[in-house]
Protein backbone atom coordinates (compact mmCIF):
# COMPACT_ATOMS: atom_id res chain seq x y z
CA UNK A 1 0.00 0.00 0.00
CA UNK A 2 1.05 3.59 -0.60
CA UNK A 3 1.97 5.97 2.19
CA UNK A 4 -0.53 8.67 3.22
CA UNK A 5 0.38 12.16 4.45
CA UNK A 6 -1.36 15.16 6.02
CA UNK A 7 -0.72 18.40 4.16
CA UNK A 8 -3.23 20.65 5.90
CA UNK A 9 -5.68 20.82 8.81
CA UNK A 10 -7.91 23.45 10.35
CA UNK A 11 -10.94 24.06 12.49
CA UNK A 12 -13.48 26.62 13.54
CA UNK A 13 -13.47 27.77 17.12
CA UNK A 14 -15.48 25.50 19.41
CA UNK A 15 -18.25 26.95 21.56
CA UNK A 16 -21.82 28.23 21.30
CA UNK A 17 -22.42 30.18 18.09
CA UNK A 18 -26.11 31.09 17.67
CA UNK A 19 -25.38 33.14 14.53
CA UNK A 20 -23.63 30.25 12.73
CA UNK A 21 -24.99 27.14 10.99
CA UNK A 22 -23.39 23.73 10.51
CA UNK A 23 -22.63 24.81 6.94
CA UNK A 24 -20.95 28.10 7.91
CA UNK A 25 -18.86 26.43 10.64
CA UNK A 26 -17.73 23.81 8.13
CA UNK A 27 -16.81 26.57 5.70
CA UNK A 28 -14.56 28.17 8.33
CA UNK A 29 -12.83 24.85 8.97
CA UNK A 30 -12.47 24.09 5.26
CA UNK A 31 -11.01 27.47 4.32
CA UNK A 32 -8.63 27.37 7.30
CA UNK A 33 -7.48 23.93 6.17
CA UNK A 34 -6.82 25.05 2.59
CA UNK A 35 -4.89 28.07 3.88
CA UNK A 36 -2.74 25.82 6.09
CA UNK A 37 -1.21 23.95 3.13
CA UNK A 38 2.43 24.95 2.78
CA UNK A 39 2.45 25.34 -1.01
CA UNK A 40 -0.37 26.36 -3.34
CA UNK A 41 -3.46 24.14 -3.13
CA UNK A 42 -6.49 24.13 -5.45
CA UNK A 43 -9.66 22.62 -3.90
CA UNK A 44 -10.40 21.20 -7.35
CA UNK A 45 -7.64 18.67 -6.61
CA UNK A 46 -9.84 16.96 -3.98
CA UNK A 47 -10.91 13.52 -5.24
CA UNK A 48 -13.21 12.54 -2.37
CA UNK A 49 -14.66 13.84 0.89
CA UNK A 50 -15.45 11.82 4.05
CA UNK A 51 -17.26 13.63 6.87
CA UNK A 52 -18.45 12.69 10.34
CA UNK A 53 -21.54 14.00 12.12
CA UNK A 54 -24.12 12.60 14.50
CA UNK A 55 -26.84 15.05 13.48
CA UNK A 56 -27.63 16.17 17.02
CA UNK A 57 -31.18 17.44 17.15
CA UNK A 58 -32.08 15.66 13.93
CA UNK A 59 -30.60 18.26 11.58
CA UNK A 60 -30.11 17.09 8.00
CA UNK A 61 -29.62 13.45 8.95
CA UNK A 62 -29.76 12.42 5.30
CA UNK A 63 -27.12 13.70 2.87
CA UNK A 64 -25.55 16.04 5.40
CA UNK A 65 -22.17 15.51 3.72
CA UNK A 66 -23.15 16.82 0.29
CA UNK A 67 -25.06 19.62 2.02
CA UNK A 68 -21.82 21.08 3.37
CA UNK A 69 -19.48 20.27 0.47
CA UNK A 70 -21.84 22.02 -1.95
CA UNK A 71 -21.73 25.05 0.37
CA UNK A 72 -17.93 25.35 0.05
CA UNK A 73 -17.79 24.88 -3.72
CA UNK A 74 -17.13 21.14 -3.87
CA UNK A 75 -20.43 20.25 -5.55
CA UNK A 76 -19.96 17.07 -7.58
CA UNK A 77 -17.08 15.74 -5.48
CA UNK A 78 -17.92 12.25 -4.13
CA UNK A 79 -18.91 12.80 -0.48
CA UNK A 80 -19.67 10.24 2.19
CA UNK A 81 -20.99 10.70 5.73
CA UNK A 82 -19.65 8.56 8.59
CA UNK A 83 -21.66 8.11 11.78
CA UNK A 84 -19.88 6.51 14.73
CA UNK A 85 -21.12 8.77 17.52
CA UNK A 86 -18.30 10.81 19.11
CA UNK A 87 -15.75 8.92 16.95
CA UNK A 88 -17.46 9.89 13.68
CA UNK A 89 -14.73 12.09 12.22
CA UNK A 90 -11.95 9.93 13.66
CA UNK A 91 -13.36 7.15 11.50
CA UNK A 92 -13.75 9.64 8.62
CA UNK A 93 -9.99 10.26 8.80
CA UNK A 94 -9.43 6.49 8.82
CA UNK A 95 -11.57 6.07 5.69
CA UNK A 96 -9.69 8.88 3.97
CA UNK A 97 -6.38 7.19 4.75
CA UNK A 98 -7.75 3.89 3.42
CA UNK A 99 -8.83 5.57 0.16
CA UNK A 100 -5.37 7.08 -0.32
CA UNK A 101 -3.43 3.95 0.66
CA UNK A 102 -5.54 1.73 -1.60
CA UNK A 103 -4.85 3.92 -4.63
CA UNK A 104 -8.48 4.91 -5.21
CA UNK A 105 -7.76 8.58 -4.51
CA UNK A 106 -4.75 10.90 -4.28
CA UNK A 107 -6.31 13.80 -2.35
CA UNK A 108 -9.07 13.27 0.25
CA UNK A 109 -10.70 15.77 2.60
CA UNK A 110 -11.80 14.31 5.94
CA UNK A 111 -13.60 16.17 8.69
CA UNK A 112 -16.69 16.65 10.76
CA UNK A 113 -19.17 19.16 12.13
CA UNK A 114 -21.89 19.51 14.75
CA UNK A 115 -24.30 22.06 16.22
CA UNK A 116 -25.30 21.20 19.80
CA UNK A 117 -25.86 24.42 21.71
CA UNK A 118 -29.33 25.44 20.53
CA UNK A 119 -31.33 22.71 22.25
CA UNK A 120 -32.76 22.46 25.74
CA UNK A 121 -30.79 20.39 28.26
CA UNK A 122 -33.44 17.65 28.12
CA UNK A 123 -33.28 17.48 24.33
CA UNK A 124 -29.49 17.38 24.48
CA UNK A 125 -29.58 14.43 26.90
CA UNK A 126 -31.99 12.63 24.55
CA UNK A 127 -29.81 13.13 21.49
CA UNK A 128 -26.57 12.27 23.25
CA UNK A 129 -28.28 9.19 24.63
CA UNK A 130 -28.80 7.75 21.16
CA UNK A 131 -25.11 6.81 21.20
CA UNK A 132 -25.61 4.57 24.23
CA UNK A 133 -27.54 1.31 24.28
CA UNK A 134 -30.96 2.70 23.52
CA UNK A 135 -33.36 0.27 25.18
CA UNK A 136 -31.57 -0.48 28.45
CA UNK A 137 -29.54 2.71 28.98
CA UNK A 138 -31.19 5.75 27.39
CA UNK A 139 -34.86 4.69 27.77
CA UNK A 140 -34.09 3.44 31.28
CA UNK A 141 -33.01 6.97 32.18
CA UNK A 142 -29.23 6.58 32.15
CA UNK A 143 -27.29 9.60 30.87
CA UNK A 144 -23.73 9.53 29.52
CA UNK A 145 -22.47 11.22 32.66
CA UNK A 146 -24.15 8.39 34.55
CA UNK A 147 -22.46 5.74 32.40
CA UNK A 148 -19.00 7.26 32.87
CA UNK A 149 -19.72 7.72 36.59
CA UNK A 150 -20.14 3.94 36.80
CA UNK A 151 -16.75 3.52 35.11
CA UNK A 152 -15.17 5.99 37.53
CA UNK A 153 -16.71 4.29 40.54
CA UNK A 154 -15.44 0.89 39.39
CA UNK A 155 -11.92 2.25 38.79
CA UNK A 156 -11.89 3.90 42.21
CA UNK A 157 -13.07 0.69 43.85
CA UNK A 158 -10.67 -1.61 41.99
CA UNK A 159 -7.52 0.53 41.93
CA UNK A 160 -7.96 3.16 44.61
CA UNK A 161 -8.20 6.04 42.13
CA UNK A 162 -9.30 9.24 43.89
CA UNK A 163 -11.66 12.04 43.01
CA UNK A 164 -8.72 14.45 43.35
CA UNK A 165 -6.90 12.54 40.59
CA UNK A 166 -9.99 12.94 38.38
CA UNK A 167 -9.91 16.67 39.10
CA UNK A 168 -6.21 16.92 38.18
CA UNK A 169 -7.13 15.93 34.61
CA UNK A 170 -9.47 18.93 34.46
CA UNK A 171 -6.87 21.31 35.92
CA UNK A 172 -4.24 20.18 33.37
CA UNK A 173 -6.55 20.39 30.37
CA UNK A 174 -7.90 23.79 31.34
CA UNK A 175 -4.31 25.07 31.69
CA UNK A 176 -3.62 23.89 28.13
CA UNK A 177 -6.94 25.13 26.76
CA UNK A 178 -6.25 28.60 28.16
CA UNK A 179 -3.42 28.77 25.60
CA UNK A 180 -5.67 27.69 22.70
CA UNK A 181 -7.54 30.52 20.92
CA UNK A 182 -10.08 27.99 19.56
CA UNK A 183 -11.01 26.51 22.97
CA UNK A 184 -14.55 26.85 24.29
CA UNK A 185 -13.66 26.92 28.01
CA UNK A 186 -10.44 28.90 27.63
CA UNK A 187 -9.75 29.57 31.29
CA UNK A 188 -7.58 27.98 33.92
CA UNK A 189 -9.00 26.39 37.05
CA UNK A 190 -7.44 25.47 40.36
CA UNK A 191 -7.61 22.09 42.02
CA UNK A 192 -9.86 23.65 44.66
CA UNK A 193 -12.21 24.94 41.91
CA UNK A 194 -12.35 21.49 40.31
CA UNK A 195 -12.93 19.76 43.64
CA UNK A 196 -15.67 22.13 44.79
CA UNK A 197 -17.85 21.96 41.65
CA UNK A 198 -21.44 20.70 41.95
CA UNK A 199 -22.04 16.97 41.51
CA UNK A 200 -23.41 15.85 38.14
CA UNK A 201 -23.37 12.06 38.58
CA UNK A 202 -21.46 10.94 41.66
CA UNK A 203 -18.42 10.71 41.73
CA UNK A 204 -18.28 13.04 38.68
CA UNK A 205 -18.82 16.76 39.18
CA UNK A 206 -19.16 19.64 36.73
CA UNK A 207 -15.40 19.97 36.21
CA UNK A 208 -15.16 16.26 35.41
CA UNK A 209 -17.45 16.68 32.35
CA UNK A 210 -16.80 18.28 28.95
CA UNK A 211 -19.17 20.90 27.51
CA UNK A 212 -21.56 20.49 24.58
CA UNK A 213 -20.22 22.44 21.63
CA UNK A 214 -20.70 23.76 18.13
CA UNK A 215 -17.79 23.40 15.73
CA UNK A 216 -16.16 21.88 12.67
CA UNK A 217 -12.73 20.54 11.73
CA UNK A 218 -11.04 19.30 8.53
CA UNK A 219 -7.89 17.43 7.46
CA UNK A 220 -6.36 17.05 3.98
CA UNK A 221 -4.77 13.64 3.32
CA UNK A 222 -2.77 12.90 0.17
CA UNK A 223 -0.77 10.05 -1.35
CA UNK A 224 3.01 9.72 -1.55
CA UNK A 225 2.68 10.22 -5.30
CA UNK A 226 1.50 13.84 -5.01
CA UNK A 227 2.61 15.02 -1.56
CA UNK A 228 5.68 16.89 -2.84
CA UNK A 229 3.39 19.21 -4.84
CA UNK A 230 1.88 20.56 -1.64
CA UNK A 231 4.56 20.54 1.05
CA UNK A 232 8.28 20.19 1.69
CA UNK A 233 7.67 19.03 5.27
CA UNK A 234 5.24 16.08 4.98
CA UNK A 235 3.64 14.50 8.04
CA UNK A 236 3.18 10.78 7.50
CA UNK A 237 0.23 8.74 8.74
CA UNK A 238 2.31 5.90 10.14
CA UNK A 239 -0.29 3.95 12.11
CA UNK A 240 -4.04 3.39 11.97
CA UNK A 241 -6.10 1.14 14.22
CA UNK A 242 -9.78 0.73 15.04
CA UNK A 243 -11.96 -1.40 17.26
CA UNK A 244 -15.60 -1.87 18.17
CA UNK A 245 -17.51 -3.43 21.06
CA UNK A 246 -20.96 -3.94 22.51
CA UNK A 247 -22.71 -0.56 22.68
CA UNK A 248 -24.01 -0.82 26.25
CA UNK A 249 -21.57 -0.60 29.14
CA UNK A 250 -23.57 -3.23 31.04
CA UNK A 251 -23.04 -5.68 28.17
CA UNK A 252 -19.24 -5.74 28.59
CA UNK A 253 -17.04 -7.83 30.85
CA UNK A 254 -15.25 -4.80 32.32
CA UNK A 255 -16.08 -1.29 33.53
CA UNK A 256 -12.42 -0.30 34.02
CA UNK A 257 -11.11 -0.72 30.45
CA UNK A 258 -12.33 0.16 26.96
CA UNK A 259 -11.44 -2.94 24.90
CA UNK A 260 -12.16 -1.13 21.61
CA UNK A 261 -9.45 1.40 22.50
CA UNK A 262 -7.00 -1.35 23.39
CA UNK A 263 -7.60 -3.09 20.06
CA UNK A 264 -7.29 0.17 18.10
CA UNK A 265 -4.03 1.08 19.86
CA UNK A 266 -2.47 -2.35 19.35
CA UNK A 267 -3.25 -2.20 15.62
CA UNK A 268 -1.90 1.35 15.24
CA UNK A 269 1.33 0.56 17.11
CA UNK A 270 1.80 -2.58 14.99
CA UNK A 271 1.30 -0.70 11.70
CA UNK A 272 3.68 2.07 12.80
CA UNK A 273 6.24 -0.45 14.03
CA UNK A 274 6.63 1.35 17.36
CA UNK A 275 5.47 1.09 20.94
CA UNK A 276 3.82 3.54 23.34
CA UNK A 277 7.21 4.74 24.64
CA UNK A 278 7.94 6.13 21.15
CA UNK A 279 4.99 8.56 21.25
CA UNK A 280 5.98 12.17 22.01
CA UNK A 281 2.47 13.52 22.74
CA UNK A 282 -1.18 12.54 22.39
CA UNK A 283 -4.69 13.90 22.01
CA UNK A 284 -7.02 11.48 23.83
CA UNK A 285 -10.79 11.28 24.29
CA UNK A 286 -11.56 13.00 27.61
CA UNK A 287 -15.33 13.50 27.41
CA UNK A 288 -15.19 12.86 31.17
CA UNK A 289 -11.98 13.00 33.18
CA UNK A 290 -12.20 9.27 33.97
CA UNK A 291 -12.06 8.67 30.18
CA UNK A 292 -8.62 10.28 30.02
CA UNK A 293 -7.36 8.11 32.89
CA UNK A 294 -8.70 4.99 31.13
CA UNK A 295 -6.97 6.14 27.93
CA UNK A 296 -3.56 6.30 29.67
CA UNK A 297 -3.96 2.61 30.48
CA UNK A 298 -5.66 1.44 27.27
CA UNK A 299 -2.94 3.15 25.19
CA UNK A 300 -0.27 1.61 27.48
CA UNK A 301 1.21 4.94 28.59
CA UNK A 302 1.17 3.46 32.09
CA UNK A 303 0.36 0.12 33.71
CA UNK A 304 -3.22 -0.95 34.38
CA UNK A 305 -4.56 0.71 37.49
CA UNK A 306 -1.78 3.31 37.72
CA UNK A 307 -3.34 6.18 35.73
CA UNK A 308 -4.25 8.11 38.87
CA UNK A 309 -0.61 8.19 39.94
CA UNK A 310 0.40 8.95 36.33
CA UNK A 311 -1.58 12.21 36.24
CA UNK A 312 -0.55 13.05 39.79
CA UNK A 313 3.20 12.85 39.04
CA UNK A 314 2.88 15.30 36.14
CA UNK A 315 3.76 12.82 33.38
CA UNK A 316 1.04 14.16 31.07
CA UNK A 317 1.61 17.88 31.72
CA UNK A 318 2.73 19.97 28.74
CA UNK A 319 6.33 19.68 30.01
CA UNK A 320 5.96 16.11 31.21
CA UNK A 321 7.11 12.71 29.94
CA UNK A 322 4.23 12.47 27.43
CA UNK A 323 2.06 15.59 27.14
CA UNK A 324 -1.62 14.72 26.72
CA UNK A 325 -4.29 17.03 25.32
CA UNK A 326 -2.13 20.06 24.65
CA UNK A 327 -5.18 21.53 22.86
CA UNK A 328 -7.17 21.44 26.10
CA UNK A 329 -8.89 18.23 25.06
CA UNK A 330 -12.63 17.79 24.94
CA UNK A 331 -12.76 19.05 28.53
CA UNK A 332 -11.55 22.58 27.72
CA UNK A 333 -11.33 22.86 23.94
CA UNK A 334 -14.86 21.45 23.55
CA UNK A 335 -16.68 18.44 22.11
CA UNK A 336 -18.75 19.10 18.97
CA UNK A 337 -19.40 15.37 18.51
CA UNK A 338 -18.91 14.99 14.76
CA UNK A 339 -15.87 17.28 14.65
CA UNK A 340 -13.97 15.94 17.65
CA UNK A 341 -11.81 13.24 16.03
CA UNK A 342 -10.73 15.47 13.15
CA UNK A 343 -10.12 18.29 15.63
CA UNK A 344 -7.67 16.07 17.50
CA UNK A 345 -5.74 15.59 14.23
CA UNK A 346 -5.72 19.37 13.74
CA UNK A 347 -3.83 19.73 17.05
CA UNK A 348 -1.31 17.04 16.06
CA UNK A 349 -0.78 18.74 12.70
CA UNK A 350 -0.16 22.06 14.43
CA UNK A 351 2.29 20.58 16.92
CA UNK A 352 4.23 18.66 14.24
CA UNK A 353 4.24 21.79 12.03
CA UNK A 354 5.45 23.99 14.90
CA UNK A 355 2.31 26.13 14.70
CA UNK A 356 0.77 25.49 18.13
CA UNK A 357 1.53 28.93 19.55
CA UNK A 358 1.94 29.24 23.32
CA UNK A 359 1.38 25.50 23.84
CA UNK A 360 4.00 24.42 21.26
CA UNK A 361 6.11 21.42 22.29
CA UNK A 362 9.83 21.32 21.54
CA UNK A 363 10.30 19.59 18.17
CA UNK A 364 7.95 16.60 18.64
CA UNK A 365 8.39 13.74 16.13
CA UNK A 366 5.34 11.51 16.75
CA UNK A 367 1.81 12.33 17.86
CA UNK A 368 -1.14 10.03 18.57
CA UNK A 369 -4.89 10.64 18.45
CA UNK A 370 -7.47 8.52 20.30
CA UNK A 371 -11.18 9.00 19.56
CA UNK A 372 -13.98 7.01 21.28
CA UNK A 373 -17.62 6.62 20.24
CA UNK A 374 -20.22 6.50 23.03
CA UNK A 375 -18.86 4.76 26.12
CA UNK A 376 -16.60 2.54 24.00
CA UNK A 377 -18.77 1.03 21.27
CA UNK A 378 -16.15 2.21 18.76
CA UNK A 379 -12.64 3.61 18.95
CA UNK A 380 -10.00 4.71 16.47
CA UNK A 381 -6.30 5.52 16.99
CA UNK A 382 -3.95 7.29 14.56
CA UNK A 383 -0.19 7.83 14.77
CA UNK A 384 1.46 10.65 12.81
CA UNK A 385 5.14 11.42 12.40
CA UNK A 386 7.52 13.80 10.71
CA UNK A 387 11.04 12.91 9.66
CA UNK A 388 13.57 12.94 12.50
CA UNK A 389 15.81 15.96 12.42
CA UNK A 390 13.28 18.06 10.53
CA UNK A 391 12.45 21.20 12.48
CA UNK A 392 9.39 22.69 10.86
Amino acid sequence: MRDAYIIGAGQSSYGAFPSESYRSLFQIAFETTVDSVENEFDPKDIDEVVLGTLGVGGRQLGLSGPAVTEYVGLNGTPTNRVENACAASGFAVRQAVQAVKSGMADVVLAGGFEIMSDMSSNATKYWLGVSGETQWERLAGTTFSGVYAQMASAHMEQYGTTQEQLSRVAVKNHANGAKNPHAQLDFECTLDDAQAAPVIADPLNLYHCCPTSDGAACVLIVSEDVVSQYTDTPIRVSGVGAGSDKVGLFQRDTYTRIPASEKAAEAAYKMAGIGPSDIDFAEVHDCFTIAELLAYEDLQFCKRGESGEFIECGATEIDGKIPVNTSGGLKSKGHPIGATGAGQVVEVFKQLSNNAGERQLENPIRGLTHNVGGSGGAAVVHIFEKKKGVKT
